[in-house]
């Protein structure tokens, strides 16, 4: 029997948006603390039923701030509600209260943010639209840079159902969507939007789900279909069949959309494979771990998804039709895209089909517009230049010009004052000499004195190396770089404990916290050789927590000497390479430096292998 819903509360002096209320209200009084969302979902039981959550929830609160990121937005709560309530809307609510707040700017976010300003930047996106076009094909922006060849073989395979059908190349910023930047999303979709109304585009057909997804929601009059649709109906490309067995991963940003389903188990069929379906399929899918940027928050969570969509194969290839799925599940079990099994089916069958990583994907998407550039019958073209941060724009472009100016500048200031003679390792050593005991004293203290200003220790590091050799350049920089580290504890245990929180707002930084409760000195030791934080902050974040102080300073010293040895030995004899001469002491310190680098590698792989998540 499910437990009864209990009275439903007052929402309405809550100071947050009315539509965050309205969700509060809903979750609130609706659910039914059936516990059958909490079955299929991580987040919810480490979190609590959606009523619970949305009873005690308090926007000032920085564990309800950070929460809703740790959330997938992938709507497996939705698909399995027996009251039909949607907890994940509440989750993307949450978020956007959160960035409305100015408490929501996480750096983990950077690169995501990073990723979606390439793709509708000036550089990366082309338009093309022929004399009466009114449909255009949009393939996204992880797709054209793992596999252009597909995304040019499907649009020509599409045209000669519809000759006048243009391309696009642009990003539908859906990241921006899901990490609540309400605001900026609907600025940059509409204006795209706007565009293609104001052009007769009536028809997107997406490669893409999540860009699917961003059309059947905002798309307004555009009508969005997708390509396996369009190819279901239409036909598709000769390029034979296949005997096999495979199992389907559906994308839940397509988790209600049915017939995506069918068209695509129906390409697959006509291929001549065999569907065996997963437990969690159609409406009912898992999320590959990628939805709503959690990856970046919390990876724990992201790889689970990613391990249970692994267990449920049974050992059979997935084929899936997103991109970024194919990616992130082929790094856990074989997963193909379905446009490497329409275009290359014994290729994927086998798995030899070539598939590009980043940096070579950008490079792709590059080459994919200058192609198109040549091949698409374009009468209007434009490469996107709006975007709605004009002036942060304008700011990195100075800073960056400023920078180049600023190397430029020392670059003449050392050939002009004749300095050059000195970046002679022996001349400099000798240098080092004529200063007695200040030397090193000084250099000690410029990297103690570091970590707490957040300088960069790499290149402090490399000098060390250069100036006193490898051994004293690894007894002088261990030392300091120790002393930094505890400085910047101390720092934040007992001066700047207020200003160090406000810093630390994202989730990550909350379960370092219980991290440390939990493990002790071990998460100490598993953060300095496995860089999943910043180093600097991290010195501070250790600050907040209840390890002790002999504790840290002990584990923190054993645990940098690897990397400290590795680097110095590798930067003593920099110099010489510089001017040809390769040292065995080089390549010794080149095969540290790359041993160590190998460390948070290996580690990925063995919890790869044995589905296990991080202690944090």
């Amino acid at each position: 029997m499910p437990e009864q819903k209990t009275s439903e509360k007052d929402f309405s002096g809550l100071k947050v948006k009315a539509s965050l209320r309205e969700q509060l209200r809903i979750n609130s009084g609706k659910c039914i603390r059936c516990k059958l969302c909490q079955k299929e979902c991580g987040f919810l039981r480490k979190y609590g039923k959606p009523k619970d959550i949305a009873d005690s929830y308090d926007p000032s609160d920085k564990m309800y701030q950070g929460m809703p990121f740790e959330c997938s937005l992938c709507r497996l709560c939705a698909a399995v509600c027996p009251v039909r309530i949607d907890p994940s809307a509440m989750f993307l609510e949450m978020r956007r209260e959160t960035v409305g707040s100015g408490n929501g700017d996480y750096p983990e976010h950077s690169a995501i943010l990073g990723y979606e300003k390439r793709g509708y930047s000036k550089r990366y996106s082309y338009y093309s639209l022929p004399p009466g076009c009114n449909t255009v094909f949009f393939p996204g922006c992880t797709l054209p840079g793992t596999r252009p060849d597909k995304v040019l073989r499907l649009y020509e395979h599409m045209k000669k159902t519809v000759p006048s059908m243009g391309i696009v190349l642009d990003c539908c910023t859906k990241p921006s969507h899901d990490l609540g930047r309400e605001k900026y999303f609907d600025t940059m979709f509409n204006e795209m939007k706007d565009y293609l109304l104001k052009n007769g585009i009536r028809n997107v057909i997406v490669a893409c789900p999540n860009c699917h997804k961003v059309f059947r929601q905002h798309g307004g009059e555009i009508a969005v279909t997708t390509a396996y649709e369009f190819m279901s109906k239409n036909g598709l490309p000769d390029t034979g069949e296949v005997r096999s067995e495979i199992t389907i991963h559906d994308p839940c940003a397509l988790r209600f959309e049915e017939s995506a389903h069918s068209a695509v188990r129906d390409l697959i069929q006509k291929k001549g494979l065999a569907v065996e379906e997963m437990p969690h399929s159609g409406i009912k899918t898992l999320c590959c771990g990628e939805g709503g940027s959690v990856g970046f928050i919390s990876p724990d969570l992201a790889k689970n998804w990613g391990f249970l969509r692994k267990k449920e194969t049974d050992g059979k290839r997935i084929v899936t039709y997103c991109a970024g799925c194919a990616n992130f599940l082929n790094s856990l079990t074989p997963t193909s895209h379905i446009l490497d099994l329409l275009f290359e089916p014994r290729e994927t069958m086998s798995g030899n089909v070539k598939v590009s990583r980043a940096p070579f994907t950008y490079l792709n998407r590059l080459q994919l517009k200058k192609k198109l550039k040549h091949i698409a019958n374009g009468s209007v073209t434009r490469e996107r230049t709006f975007t709605a941060d004009e002036e942060g724009k304008k700011g990195g472009m100075i800073k960056r010009v400023f920078f180049l100016v600023f190397i430029i500048a020392a670059i003449l200031a050392v050939r002009l004052t004749g300095a050059t003679s000195y970046l002679d390792q022996n001349t400099l050593r000798e240098l080092i000499r004529s200063y007695g005991f200040l030397a090193p004293v000084i250099y000690m203290l410029v990297y103690t004195v570091a970590p707490s200003l957040f300088l960069p220790g790499l290149p402090i590091t490399i000098a060390g190396g250069i100036l006193f050799g490898p051994f004293w350049g690894v007894i002088y920089t261990i030392t300091s770089a120790t002393l930094g580290a505890c400085l910047a504890f101390l720092i934040s245990r007992y001066i700047a404990r207020n200003w160090v929180e406000k810093k630390l707002k994202s989730p990550r930084w909350r379960r370092l916290d219980e991290g440390v409760e939990k493990h002790g000195w071990k998460i100490v030791a598993f953060t300095r050789l496995i860089p999943l934080f910043p180093f600097n902050l991290l010195n501070y974040a250790f600050g907040l927590t209840k390890i002790r102080f002999l504790h840290y300073a002990v584990t923190t010293f054993i645990c940098m000497l690897p990397a400290c040895v590795a680097f110095i030995v590798f930067s003593s004899s920099l110099l010489d390479v510089i001017k040809g001469n390769i040292s065995p002491a080089f390549i010794v310190g080149m095969g540290l430096v790359v041993l160590v680098s190998l460390i948070p590698l290996l580690y990925n792989r063995y919890k790869t292998k044995k589905g296990a998540a991080d202690p944090l």
